[in-house]
């Protein structure tokens, strides 16, 4: 695939906001949605402050309460209606655990985003969101399981969502710590919300793109971490992705190529991907880039024009 040139494509941020009982909109007023999920408004806000407001005024405070298996399957059942066209239905399927959609039009993109997330208990369940771009049929996801935790990934999972059309973003609700029995670790749980909505979009097959970040001391002469976890249906797209990142001047460590740290061959996702037989990339960003906004929008960029069409 052919690596567009970066300046023609979008700049980065998205947020993840909701109607919580403690969540602010974008734009700083409460939100809310309609019974059903039928949308109610049409509000125009710049998704990446409200993706950011989210994880820095909810996110980082959140408990965490494991969700049931069925809350699981119906919060996964009620993405793929969604998906499906079938929104009134999606709507009444979420309404069983609380959740609500809502559309917005990002103001950086001109570009309709449909948001799922908890109507009421943001903050106390943790269970996170998803955005899906409306302007083009979906056709792969982009997934952060550690905001916070990994300071800054939100940032490159909002980038690769604003330059690509069809995307889906999910990402986590809570901090990968705040349960103390490890729970809250999507990347490393089959038993989350998180994981069975990505489930839902592998199974659809969608190649997943998911993004970390790493310490600079983890592997100081490297910019990015790239590989496949284990899923090895991705290594073309893996390649693409690492030459677009090295062409905008990333030294990139290719953990198909050398031993890297940061592997990713225990996350659940990926080993999902592999049984789905779709792509999957796991994505390791420095410290160093993930403090630099500019670095970040030509990451963001790179991997997106990486995907697969």
């Amino acid at each position: 695939m052919t690596v567009v040139t970066l300046g023609a494509l979008v700049a980065l941020f998205v947020p993840f906001g909701g109607r919580g009982t403690d969540a602010a909109n974008g734009d700083g007023r409460q939100g809310s949605s309609a019974p059903g999920g039928r949308d109610r408004d049409h509000e125009r806000v710049d998704l990446a402050r409200r993706i950011t407001d989210f994880t820095r005024d909810t996110v980082a405070h959140s408990d965490y309460l494991p969700p049931l298996r069925a809350q699981r399957r119906t919060a996964a059942e009620a993405v793929g209606l969604f998906l499906d066209g079938r929104r009134a239905e999606a709507g009444r399927r979420l309404d069983d655990i609380d959740f609500g959609i809502r559309t917005y039009t990002d103001t950086a993109t001109g570009r309709r985003f449909a948001e799922i997330s908890d109507r009421a208990a943001e903050g106390r369940r943790g269970w996170g969101r998803v955005y899906i771009d409306l302007s083009a049929t979906s056709h792969w996801s982009v997934q952060v399981p550690h905001p916070v935790a990994d300071s800054g990934s939100e940032q490159l999972g909002i980038g690769v969502l604003r330059a690509r059309r069809g995307g889906v973003l999910v990402m986590a609700g809570a901090h990968r710590n705040a349960d103390k029995k490890g729970r809250a670790d999507v990347a490393h749980r089959r038993d989350t919300v998180f994981d069975a909505v990505c489930d839902e979009l592998a199974a659809r097959r969608f190649p997943g793109l998911q993004v970390h970040g790493f310490a600079d001391s983890t592997e100081p002469d490297y910019d990015v971490i790239a590989s496949l976890g284990s899923a090895d249906k991705g290594l073309p797209t893996a390649r693409r992705a690492a030459t677009a990142l090295r062409h905008e001047g990333f030294a990139v460590c290719r953990a198909w190529a050398r031993r890297c740290a940061l592997e990713g061959r225990g996350n659940v996702q990926g080993r999902e991907a592999e049984d789905q037989g779709v792509p999957f990339l796991h994505m390791e960003f420095s410290r160093t880039v993930r403090d630099d906004a500019a670095r970040v929008r030509r990451a963001s960029a790179a991997m997106a024009a990486a995907l697969p069409s």
